[in-house]
């Protein structure tokens, strides 16, 4: 089993170390992730500048390989063939902070494993509210748990997984559970100032977002202290209902 991994975070991050060290427990790794941080990135195609890749080393020493784009980037190169070996499981993370609910679809380490599903291989997202006391074990032990799954049953095409692991101790986790994507309020500011010559910048700020409570969502798991793992498809297609309605309007 050949898995490769990646982040958004950048690829000296300590959480790309800890799943790359997790993850070297179920087969040979590959480390391939963006030379510097990406986060709230989003699915990025660089399409009009050249991709480099460097030797490097992860922040525990491992040996691995920056690339100039983003966590996307990554996996299409190591998918497309500069690797030497073909890629049987791509996993992402582990990311600092959760991803839930819209979170998704700015999250670089959701859509690298979006990049995995749309070129055909298995793509597991990780992710935890990283503290001093717990640090990545939690997650990184989970992810195991869901690779070898993955790699046992396999996942249906164009399904990838988010997995989100609580700020616990692994032995006071109270189990899994399979959710949906919750909601998130984001509650960003749009902040104005002056530059030294009196030219306008603009910033986006304000207070970070607040979870909504919602049943059997990726939300409610974390506060409740399970491991989050949410199936995303890459055919968002809105529901058939919606379809419908708009077929009813006088185009």
């Amino acid at each position: 089993m050949h898995i490769l991994i990646t982040n958004d975070d950048g690829v000296r991050a300590p959480g790309l170390a800890a799943l790359a060290e997790a993850m070297s427990t179920l087969g040979d790794v590959t480390v391939l992730a963006p030379d510097r941080n990406w986060s709230a990135s989003g699915h990025v195609k660089t399409m009009h500048k050249p991709l480099r890749l460097h030797q490097v080393a992860c922040s525990d020493g491992r040996p691995a390989l920056s690339c100039s784009g983003a966590p996307s980037d990554c996996v299409a190169l190591a998918l497309m063939g500069v690797l030497d070996r073909e890629v049987d499981l791509v996993v992402s993370g582990i990311n600092p902070h959760a991803n839930l609910g819209q979170d998704v679809t700015y999250s670089g380490t959701v859509t690298a494993a979006m990049e995995a599903a749309l070129l055909g291989k298995p793509g597991i997202a990780v992710s935890t509210e990283q503290t001093e006391t717990v640090g990545y074990a939690t997650a990184a032990q989970a992810a195991v748990a869901v690779a070898k799954k993955v790699m046992n049953k396999g996942l249906p095409e164009g399904v990838l997984l988010s997995v989100n692991a609580p700020t616990l101790p692994t032995d006071q986790v109270r189990g899994t559970r399979i959710t949906r994507l919750g909601r998130r309020d984001y509650r960003d500011q749009l902040i104005v100032r002056d530059d030294p010559y009196g030219r306008p910048y603009y910033w986006i700020g304000g207070e970070g977002p607040v979870a909504l409570p919602g049943e059997g969502t990726d939300v409610e798991a974390l506060e409740e202290g399970f491991i989050s793992i949410t199936p995303l498809h890459m055919d968002m297609s809105a529901p058939r209902s919606v379809a419908a309605e708009l077929r009813s309007w006088d185009w």
